[in-house]
């Protein structure tokens, strides 16, 4: 008995860590600004151009400029597919190499931001500093971008 309500201050101190640990989107002003779309996918899923060209049409809509797209692919195997809804990656949600050429795109383009066709609500802070620093520019999703025009919760 004594172990169990040990066991739960630990996992309340964990959650309450967890909900300080998340951002806040940075204010990102759409119109006028270059953007690098970056879509993470299924193996599985074949209609991911459509959902880049759809995603790059809500940018163009609002007054955004689309200077690149990058896409990453994962889940072939079985183990992979299993693993979809993890990040790739801890500290970049990409692979390494994947996340070098969003980097180099954006650098190349001047982007002004780097916007992620999934949803980053569960990027922590230092996580966020790091692909804004790889990066060059800030990091956004799609969702947040809707949610702050109020037309919608994203993809």
């Amino acid at each position: 008995m004594h172990q169990d309500r040990r066991r739960e201050r630990r996992s309340a101190r964990r959650a309450e860590t967890v909900r300080t640990r998340r951002r806040e989107a940075p204010a990102l002003a759409v119109a006028g600004a270059d953007v690098v779309l970056v879509g993470y996918f299924s193996a599985k899923q074949k209609d991911f151009a459509a959902l880049m060209d759809s995603a790059a049409a809500e940018m163009t809509a609002r007054g955004a400029r689309v200077v690149g797209r990058i896409i990453q692919r994962r889940g072939v195997s079985g183990g992979g597919a299993k693993k979809m809804a993890l990040p790739y990656s801890r500290r970049t949600l990409l692979s390494p190499g994947k996340a070098c050429e969003v980097a180099e795109a954006c650098e190349r383009t001047d982007a002004d931001a780097a916007v992620f066709l999934t949803p980053l609500t569960t990027l922590t802070d230092r996580q966020a500093e790091l692909l804004t620093t790889l990066f060059g520019c800030p990091v956004v999703s799609l969702g947040e971008i809707l949610a702050a025009d109020g037309l919608g919760d994203g993809h």
